[in-house]
């Protein structure tokens, strides 16, 4: 594994938001829902496409807070635009468990 420094960490923004909508997403390649998280009143609501159907049904995500890197590009699958990285950790089997913060916190606080 290459090491990194702190100035490349503080490099990653990852925030904390809340999920607001999840919807249906049939033209992804691999099962995924479209995600409008809230992030807090100075990054706004931004959209996400997550690999998560295995373990996450649509309602289980609701108001569910995630971590998500929030200053890559917008990365464009299929005909959705996928703002920000929701994180996770791949399972053997390739489901996805969602990283989220162990108690509710205010949307937009920044991973340090």
């Amino acid at each position: 594994m290459q090491t990194i420094n702190i100035n490349d960490f503080n490099q990653v923004s990852i925030h904390v938001g809340t999920i607001l909508e999840v919807n249906e997403f049939p033209k992804a390649r691999k099962p995924s829902w479209q995600l409008r998280i809230d992030f807090g009143p100075e990054m706004g609501i931004k959209q996400s496409s997550a690999q998560i159907t295995h373990l996450y049904g649509m309602e289980d995500l609701i108001g569910r807070q995630v971590l998500a890197v929030c200053n890559f590009p917008t990365r464009q699958i299929a005909n959705f635009f996928s703002e920000v990285l929701v994180l996770g950790l791949e399972q053997a089997d390739g489901s996805v468990v969602l990283l989220q913060p162990e108690r509710s916190v205010t949307n937009g606080l920044r991973v340090s």
